[in-house]
């Protein structure tokens, strides 16, 4: 039987982003596979969870292209970023979590490029006077970063409906926390 390792990553990606303390004896259950099969393709979970950031880079990089962050307003294109990228939300929200990701030299550089384009549409909303510019182009990265995990994890656990999802990381990140109260 031929094992289809993208299946067994994308399954694995859908345990572990519901439940991140699953063993690899529960990834080889949910993929329909044995763990010495589960094995031979990753060594343990730590390389699991290197393949695991190589699909969400991959994931990330096909939701920022399909947005297509260039066209229209700063705002359009945040709002199409954010539905491009719901469904490997929850991914994303993982592999935040797991710290060997973001060790010194072993950053991968996918991660750089990624955080390059975003804070660069940032920015062109800045420059456009779209976006507020008390705040760096990187905070607004970090903290859409954590809207889309917080919110994943929000709809994971049936706390958000997923209908809600892309509408409540927008208002939030572009409204602020603040209320305005028009006089």
């Amino acid at each position: 039987m031929t094992v289809d390792r993208e299946q067994v990553l994308r399954t694995a990606a859908a345990l572990l982003s519901r439940k991140a303390t699953a063993t690899m004896d529960e990834v080889a259950k949910s993929a329909g596979i044995g763990r010495a099969t589960l094995h031979r393709h990753f060594a343990g979970r730590e390389a699991l969870v290197k393949a695991l950031e190589g699909l969400g880079i991959r994931e990330f990089e096909a939701a920022l292209d399909a947005a297509r962050l260039n066209e229209g307003t700063a705002e359009e294109g945040l709002r199409r970023l954010i539905a491009e990228i719901e469904p490997a939300a929850g991914l994303l929200a993982f592999l935040v979590t797991e710290n060997q990701l973001f060790e010194g030299a072993q950053v991968h550089e996918g991660w750089g490029r990624l955080d390059a384009r975003v804070s660069a549409h940032f920015r062109r909303g800045q420059q456009q006077g779209e976006f507020r510019i008390d705040l760096t182009p990187a905070w607004l990265t970090e903290a859409l970063y954590g809207l889309i995990g917080t919110g994943a994890w929000a709809v994971q656990d049936g706390r958000v409906a997923a209908k809600d999802f892309q509408y409540m990381i927008v208002e939030l990140l572009l409204g602020g926390a603040r209320r305005n109260v028009e006089q």
